[in-house]
């Protein structure tokens, strides 16, 4: 199994524990002997598909002998009705194991298809789309996967990630200018200082600071282009809050280099995929 896949077997491993895989009475209470068994994971709507491996790594710590294969690879996009695995082995650890893993699947090929419908939006423009650390606790690494596999680019994996200075360092900093002043003090050689600016004369003020990157935060789209032409090129731009699928494309033809969106974690819809198992036949 891909090396990366197993950076996240602590957090399948907690989701398993979580759901009391080893103690299913159900399961117990009606299967006392191995009984062989098939299953098929479909999806059940259009969607991009994200979280096989995952899915795969939950069947196999319930049970090492599952033997689990992939029709497609995460970041292909499907139709509704397409077999996306099949599995193999004793029933009664497909049912223990089915729950959880459909649970990766849903949420993380919802996250890829909605990042995917961003992505698209955006097609034969020069700006990229970004994440955000607005995400599950303890699956972000997870949700940010998700993200890439949609198409997009991760922001920030966590706080040690960059330097981004919000409305709130300013609160605590006294001024825009202390505190890129005091980032650059600070910062590692080859350091990107970001900051966000949440109107006009924040820009220009972060524009004398010589900020490396200027966040333009739940701007107008009249606004970010005044800003745009503030900064001159002076600074990578980013856009970010409020930005929708209705409105995406119209932020990203004012020209800023990066538009980061929040809900491609923390709002995206589980999408329909189904385990059904059925017992093997004798000659498979």
């Amino acid at each position: 199994m891909n090396s990366r896949i197993l950076e996240f077997r602590k957090v399948i491993e907690q989701a398993l524990k979580e759901d009391s895989v080893r103690h299913d009475v159900t399961t117990r209470l009606l299967f006392k002997e191995t009984i062989k068994a098939e299953g098929i994971i479909r999806a059940n709507e259009e969607t991009i598909i994200a979280g096989l491996p995952f899915a795969q790594l939950c069947f196999r710590l319930v049970d090492s002998k599952i033997r689990f294969h992939s029709i497609v690879q995460d970041g292909n996009p499907v139709k509704s009705g397409t077999v996306v695995a099949h599995v193999r082995g004793d029933g009664r650890s497909l049912l223990k194991a089915e729950r959880v893993a459909l649970n990766f699947l849903q949420h993380l090929s919802g996250i890829a298809t909605l990042t995917g419908r961003f992505v698209e939006a955006l097609r034969g423009t020069k700006t990229q789309i970004l994440d955000t650390r607005k995400t599950t606790p303890g699956l972000r690494a997870l949700e940010k996967y998700a993200v890439r596999m949609g198409g997009a680019h991760n922001h920030r994996m966590d706080l040690s990630d960059g330097i981004l200075i919000k409305d709130n360092h300013l609160a605590l900093a006294g001024s825009l200018k202390v505190a890129v002043a005091a980032a650059k003090r600070g910062a590692p050689p080859g350091s990107t200082i970001t900051v966000e600016t949440k109107s006009l004369t924040q820009v220009g003020e972060a524009i004398s600071a010589q900020a490396d990157r200027i966040l333009l935060d739940n701007m107008t789209v009249p606004m970010i282009k005044e800003a745009l032409i503030l900064i001159g090129g002076k600074a990578l731009t980013e856009a970010s809050g409020g930005v929708n699928l209705s409105n995406v494309r119209e932020i990203a033809a004012a020209g800023v280099d990066y538009i980061s969106i929040g809900a491609l974690t923390h709002s995206a819809p589980a999408v329909d995929v189904s385990f059904d198992i059925a017992p093997l036949k004798r000659h498979s």
